[in-house]
């Protein structure tokens, strides 16, 4: 255990970063097969980041991605608990205050990527996932 917690979440990040790097390709073509249209990728604020910012029509949507190698973590869907939640929508309140987007229909989808080696990413996805946590 570290007791420098900068260096522990660095420590984190490169663990997880290919992961989540190609599970966020994955996700974000899968989107646009979709028919969406990315906005941004990576929105970050000092408290927290949105994976993808898009378009669905007219909605706007933040979505977490969230990718896994193997099962024996669980399941990705079940990583975007509660606490994750209300660090993705003051994420997104933030977004949509800075671009005055407070007049359009706004959602929370979550995309979960399974990276096999060898094999192409499998996709799902669950729109409207939550609802704004305040």
């Amino acid at each position: 255990m570290s007791f420098f917690p900068g260096k522990l979440q660095k420590e984190k990040a490169r663990a997880t970063g290919p992961t989540g790097r190609a599970g966020e390709d994955a996700a974000a073509a899968f989107l646009l097969a979709q028919g969406y249209r990315i906005i941004v990728r990576n929105y970050r604020r000092r408290f927290g980041e949105i994976d993808i910012i898009a378009e669905d029509g007219t909605v706007l949507v933040f979505v977490e991605v969230k990718a896994r190698k193997t099962a024996r973590f669980g399941n990705p869907f079940e990583a975007v608990d509660r606490r994750k939640q209300r660090q993705v929508s003051r994420v997104a309140l933030d977004y949509i205050t800075r671009h005055k987007e407070e007049n359009r229909p706004a959602r929370f989808d979550v995309v979960a990527v399974e990276l096999t080696e060898g094999v192409p990413p499998r996709v799902e996805m669950i729109k409207d996932a939550f609802e704004f946590c305040g």
